[in-house]
């Protein structure tokens, strides 16, 4: 099995790789023969229309998303002959944040989301993959807020995403005023504000519909 078998094969149901690592030998959270992790995620462009043209976005039961999820990644794992781990059906919650960070393509920006090579704020992971494979993975990448003069720092208008971390009070209290319309409709200014994100190929509705979950659930 090599990456491009894999990109290929998780490119059928509009996921990409978004990077990956090699566990310790039995470290602890994965199957003992797991030789390879790998991080996957929407995508674009294509993924949003994919995704709702599927059965768990049509029948209108709830979080359809996840569901899919849980079905495509699930099944993609069984194709492989490894496992699938997902970022929802907690708690316990599985550390995507600190795998990520393993990966050598997403780091920790300046308002502390992780920032991929290319999708920048916008990323996702909407699942992993343990694999009995060692694959080869590709060198680790350069990080962009290195050469970024940062708009993320600046661009919430009630600072709410910051060097500090995620005041989310703030953020919900935004979003109830005219003034935080945009973040909903089109998805969080400083997620849109990274030079990164906004080459990437993400539908403003795609960002609504996660920002209308987020402000429905709290």
């Amino acid at each position: 099995m090599t990456p491009l078998d894999i990109a290929q094969r998780v490119q059928s149901d509009a996921l990409e790789v978004l990077g990956g690592f090699h566990p310790e030998p039995d470290e602890e959270g994965f199957p003992s023969t797991a030789r390879t992790i790998l991080l996957l995620g929407p995508a674009e462009p294509g993924f949003w229309r994919h995704l709702t043209a599927q059965p768990e976005w049509q029948d209108g039961q709830p979080d359809p998303v996840d569901r899919w999820s849980r079905r495509a990644i699930g099944r993609i794992a069984c194709d492989l002959g490894g496992k699938a781990f997902f970022p929802f059906g907690g708690p316990p919650y599985h550390p995507f944040y600190r795998w990520a960070l393993r990966s050598g393509t997403t780091w920790e920006s300046p308002v502390r989301l992780l920032v991929h090579q290319s999708q920048g704020l916008m990323v996702s992971f909407r699942g992993a993959l343990a694999l009995k494979d060692h694959i080869d993975l590709p060198s680790p990448a350069a990080k962009p807020c290195d050469t970024c003069a940062a708009p993320c720092l600046t661009v919430c208008p009630t600072h709410a995403l910051g060097a500090a971390g995620y005041d989310v009070p703030a953020c919900h209290a935004l979003l109830d005023t005219p003034q935080g319309q945009p973040c909903l409709s089109g998805g969080c200014l400083v997620r849109r504000a990274c030079p990164v994100s906004q080459a990437y190929a993400r539908l403003p509705e795609q960002s609504a519909y996660h920002m209308a979950r987020f402000h429905k659930t709290g």
